[in-house]
């Protein structure tokens, strides 16, 4: 059950080749580099894996190679959509594939606490006994969902197991989750990973997060339930540079591809048109930042 997750989630991308056509073989080298460096499980389709330039058969094919492929270890699927008719269709299309739940935002245009709590009133009568994580980025999705709705939806449907915590500031907004009592659900967090040390520490259950050197959100996730909290947060902050680097929106997640390229993860960096594209200014920068890392890591 996902109210039990713990660990390291890996937000997994969405490979392209040159052409922008879907590459279902870098899936697989993909979940293997992801397993290698600690993985596990896997978040698919969400925000950065570009679902929203995805059709319904592309996402499906994706989201069946990732399950496919992860041979056990769970996947969560991102079925967030404006249309609660294709969010019902995919998340019962997931399910049956395999997957351990899926993973749902708040649809932009909610404004109030009630349009919340109706809105997902609606979606758990659809999708009545799914295992669900609860996205929490207003970043995106442009709806502020405050602790005490977020509690209320928890209480009102056991579907909600995990919540996925991004907003800002996401410290005190943990700590208040963990307070609030009630049933306990798993706390995993995103923002690209960026304050994972102080989010362990407020009582998340790890990250649900992306980054080109995975095994640093495991060996920092590690080395803190080891109560070795010095040891983490030296850990992090050796690999701070790269991740601040990839933390700037879609740009990141390209300059996240093409480190991942090099190491052999993926065959091609591409970004499905709206993307951005690395400049060779960019290029220099990325190959001193990688440069920097490895030196540092060899100390």
């Amino acid at each position: 059950m996902l109210d039990s997750t713990n660990g390291v989630y890996i937000v997994a991308q969405t490979p392209f080749d040159e052409r922008g056509n879907v590459d279902l073989d870098s899936i697989d080298t993909l979940v293997d580099f992801y397993r290698q460096h600690g993985a596990n499980g896997f978040t698919v389709l969400g925000v950065s894996g570009e679902a929203g330039k995805l059709n319904a058969e592309e996402a499906r094919q994706v989201a069946q190679r990732y399950i496919k492929t992860a041979d056990g270890l769970p996947v969560v699927i991102g079925v967030s959509n404006p249309s609660l008719a294709q969010l019902t269709q995919f998340s019962h299309e997931a399910m049956d594939l395999g997957a351990a739940g899926v993973m749902i935002a708040p649809p932009t245009g909610l404004q109030t606490d009630e349009d919340v709590l109706g809105y997902f009133a609606e979606v758990f009568q659809r999708i009545e006994g799914t295992p669900t994580v609860l996205q929490d980025f207003p970043f995106a999705s442009k709806v502020a969902m405050s602790v005490p709705v977020m509690l209320q939806l928890i209480e009102r449907h056991r579907e909600i197991q995990l919540v996925k915590e991004e907003d800002l500031p996401c410290l005190n907004k943990i700590t208040r989750l963990r307070e609030g009592g009630g049933r306990r659900v798993a706390i995993l967090t995103g923002n690209n990973a960026m304050y994972l040390p102080l989010e362990l520490a407020r009582g998340a259950d790890g990250p649900m997060a992306g980054f080109s050197y995975p095994e640093m959100l495991s060996q920092v996730y590690q080395l803190h339930q080891a109560g070795k909290f010095e040891e983490a947060d030296d850990l992090f902050d050796v690999y701070l540079p790269l991740l601040r680097y990839e933390a700037m929106g879609f740009w990141g997640v390209c300059a996240r591809k093409e480190v991942m390229r090099r190491r052999g993860a993926i065959r091609h960096a591409t970004m499905r048109t709206p993307g951005p594209r690395l400049s060779a200014r960019d290029l220099v920068e990325i190959d001193r930042l990688v440069a920097r890392l490895e030196r540092r890591l060899a100390r």
